[in-house]
């Protein structure tokens, strides 16, 4: 499925949060968005999932959804949101639940986690796992309705360097196996050059799309070290560099 988000503005009480946003997402397409604190970045991920109603502008979407798809939208938030008294495979079950029969729902269960590497943890309870296992079965959880679109919200910012870099392997690893159109917020620049086909650059608030950065190279072909992934990284720091020093002041001094 694709997204287009049309001439998007929002605002709170405290005045304009994105103005005039307009992107495409095409289908099987990963936009990473990144900008400084503050921008909007978050914002405009609820309105493309429909948690919020833009004030201005509008979100669309067109073309096919997954076969099998129980859910258009699912999303992936940097908190785990896992409920503590129930085992990995009931957490997945969730989402199911009411959707599948018995049999259907143990099926697709089993499918998910043996795509995210969890198969053997299926018994665990949540406290009995790390915090890299923790958001693996959320993303389990949301990959389980087969959704057309992924939405991301920061889902590997509270956890240390190197269970990260594990995760953007097995993101990047489930994207070639089966490929999904996602939108994916950080602000972590490193993420967005190995994720993302496309990088959207917002400005401080209210956030405005300062450039669309295109990266040519396979997401499975991408380390720290190749050439154009190293170059789009300092171009986005080039961008946001300043910007980002502004906005921490103004949070500051709130």
């Amino acid at each position: 499925m694709e997204l287009r988000i049309e001439n998007v503005g929002h605002h709170y009480g405290g005045g304009p949060v994105l103005d005039r946003i307009s992107l495409d997402v095409a289908a099987g397409e990963v936009l990473c968005l990144v900008g400084p604190s503050g921008c909007g970045k978050s914002t405009l991920l609820r309105l493309v999932g429909g948690l919020e109603k833009p004030a201005e502008g509008r979100v669309l979407t067109g073309g096919d959804v997954p076969e099998g798809c129980l859910n258009p939208i699912s999303f992936v938030f940097q908190h785990f949101n896992l409920l503590p008294w129930r085992t990995v495979s009931g957490n997945v079950s969730l989402v199911l639940e009411g959707r599948l029969g018995r049999a259907a729902r143990r099926e697709a269960i089993a499918d998910v986690l043996a795509r995210t590497g969890l198969s053997d943890f299926a018994s665990a309870l949540p406290r009995q796992l790390s915090g890299g296992m923790r958001q693996r079965v959320a993303i389990s959880r949301a990959l389980a309705t087969r959704p057309a679109v992924m939405l991301l919200d920061e889902p590997l910012s509270a956890l240390d360097a190197q269970t990260r870099e594990l995760l953007m392997e097995d993101l990047v690893g489930l994207w070639l196996r089966e490929p999904f159109t996602a939108v994916y917020v950080t602000h972590n620049l490193a993420e967005a050059v190995r994720l993302g086909h496309r990088v959207a650059v917002l400005s401080r608030r209210p956030g405005r799309v300062r450039e669309v950065v295109t990266i040519s190279t396979p997401l499975g072909e991408r380390s720290a070290a190749t050439p154009e992934v190293a170059e789009a990284q300092a171009h986005l720091w080039h961008l946001i560099r300043d910007e980002a020093a502004a906005a921490d002041r103004t949070l500051a001094d709130a």
